[in-house]
């Protein structure tokens, strides 16, 4: 009992109050939408079945934890040494700029703007679980509810750029206080031919190594963008405005340096 009573609250824990329901977007144009959400609900349901025959709960344990691994070239792996520290899904927008005067423009990558969600204790306990997050994430509208339809993932952070290039990530306004860091692209691979798709149909975006440049805090040094959903630009500018943002979800993991002795 006390193994499934741990799976509902690490799926349904809140530390804010809701302001409004979050609304399912049933009318979404993204292939399977609905079979995503079944396949979640499904597996979570053996989920909570299985912990009820467990003598003792699953143990919160990052060190467990093992990266999903980009085929078939996959992104360089952490530096030796460095500990996993903590696991989000990331909900949000890619937002993209076009020159509307040119008639052969190309979107332009202009930041990004995401929630980002905790979901470290089902990276080290259900790892499964934790992979079909994104694509089921991306089936629902955005809102201002702090937790992530449907697994109720209470907020850890934030993410957005500081400057065209500058991805920044903080992590200080959950309960826990882990850490902010400005970052850089470290490396990049295409996300899997079969990533999932945002609600219009958008390619996901590619899986990113990033490096945490100097100030950071919390001893933050590497993150992953991972198991992305969504989020790609149309291939021209044909139609679209100066200023648009795509929807998009993904993992995102943190690594620290190791304790200085």
């Amino acid at each position: 009992m006390r193994a499934s009573i741990l799976l509902a609250s690490a799926l349904g824990a809140t530390v804010f109050a809701a302001p409004a329901t979050p609304t399912f977007n049933a009318d979404a144009a993204a292939p399977g939408g609905l079979d995503s959400v079944a396949e979640y609900f499904n597996m979570l349901a053996v989920k909570v079945k299985e912990s009820r025959k467990m003598a003792a709960a699953p143990i919160c344990d990052l060190s467990k934890a093992q990266m999903p691994i980009a085929s078939p070239t996959p992104l360089p792996p952490p530096a030796a040494g460095y500990i996993l520290k903590h696991v989000a899904i990331g909900r949000g927008t890619q937002n993209y700029t076009c020159d509307t005067k040119n008639a052969t423009a190309v979107p332009v990558g202009n930041g990004a703007l995401a929630t980002l969600y905790n979901a470290s204790c089902i990276a080290s306990a259900y790892p499964d679980l934790l992979n079909t997050l994104p694509k089921v994430a991306i089936q629902f509208n955005l809102t201002d509810v702090p937790k992530m339809p449907p697994s109720n993932l209470v907020v850890s952070g934030i993410h957005y750029f500081t400057t065209a290039t500058t991805p920044f990530f903080n992590l200080d306004i959950g309960a826990e206080k882990l850490g902010q860091a400005n970052t850089a692209k470290n490396a990049s691979v295409p996300a899997p031919a079969d990533a999932p798709k945002g609600q219009g149909g958008e390619a996901a975006v590619a899986w990113l190594k990033l490096n945490t440049k100097p100030g950071a805090t919390g001893d933050l040094t590497e993150v992953y963008r991972l198991e992305t959903a969504g989020g790609s630009a149309p291939a021209t500018c044909v139609g679209m405005p100066a200023e648009f943002n795509v929807e998009y979800s993904a993992q995102y993991w943190f690594f620290e340096s190791p304790p200085k002795k």
